[in-house]
């Protein structure tokens, strides 16, 4: 079972960075796009498992090169036997690592989350902190972590997530340039949606890129979104590179129809 939905909230800040402009047709293409994703994820939400804003940041820094259903099978036992910063904390990594040897990377998450926790505990007084800057300042979290724990348990907006569901989507959609670094999506993203869409608009890009416009093997050359918005997929150019070739090949002209 997914985590409570966040609380409504308007405590956005002004970002530390300038976004890139965007012409007022992205804008438009932009909000076309939400529409369609919203006809088919409307009820798109975070999927890993979670009760609390330090259960959601735990399970977000084990999701790392790893997968939501996996971190799920794995955090019910350990969220028992921790429950609480503090809990972490007084524990170490060790006793951390025998609650998550099935997920990848887990001798370095475990060090993280112990570290995460005792600066949550020392620093902040138990509570997750509720600012991007803050939150940098944990081991384990960058500004995809930052942004998914923001969003999702405090209903802030200050980024928007960029996993590679979204990175590979947002250039197949052709709304960042093919060479954008994950930085780049990012403040495009930023720009081209409303900023209290940002979690949301997030959500159904992940949704759409797990259960159909996937990396290898996509299952959406019908899907109407991909159809529409898909202009990008450099699966859609490359094919169209191939049928070019061909058409250009000696003798690959088409042959008039009879009686003409």
């Amino acid at each position: 079972m997914s985590g409570p939905r966040a609380p409504a909230q308007r405590e956005h800040g002004p970002l530390p960075f300038d976004l890139p402009r965007v012409t007022a047709a992205q804008r438009r293409r932009a909000a076309e796009l939400l529409v369609a994703l919203e006809e088919h994820y409307a009820d798109a939400h975070c999927e890993l498992d979670y009760r609390n804003p330090h259960e959601l940041l735990v399970a977000t820094i084990l999701s790392a090169q790893a997968t939501d259903v996996g971190v799920n099978k794995a955090t019910p036992a350990l969220f028992k036997a921790f429950p609480t910063p503090a809990d972490y904390a007084a524990s170490s990594p060790e006793q951390i690592e025998t609650y998550i040897r099935s997920i990848g990377l887990f001798r370095n998450k475990a060090k993280a989350i112990h570290a995460a926790m005792k600066d949550i505990v020392e620093k902040f007084g138990g509570r997750v902190p509720r600012t991007m800057d803050e939150l940098l300042t944990l081991r384990g979290v960058a500004r995809k972590t930052a942004n998914v724990v923001l969003g999702n348990a405090f209903g802030i907006n200050d980024g928007f997530v960029v996993d590679t569901h979204v990175e590979r989507l947002a250039k197949r959609f052709g709304l960042v340039p093919a060479d954008a670094t994950v930085a780049m999506v990012e403040r495009h993203l930023m720009a081209l949606f409303p900023r209290e869409r940002w979690c949301d608009v997030s959500h159904m890009l992940i949704w759409h890129g797990r259960r159909v416009c996937k990396a290898r093997l996509p299952t959406c050359a019908d899907h109407p979104v991909c159809r529409r918005f898909g202009t990008s997929c450099e699966l859609r150019v490359s094919a169209k590179s191939i049928r070019t070739k061909h058409d250009r090949r000696p003798g690959s002209a088409a042959k008039p129809a009879k009686g003409r």
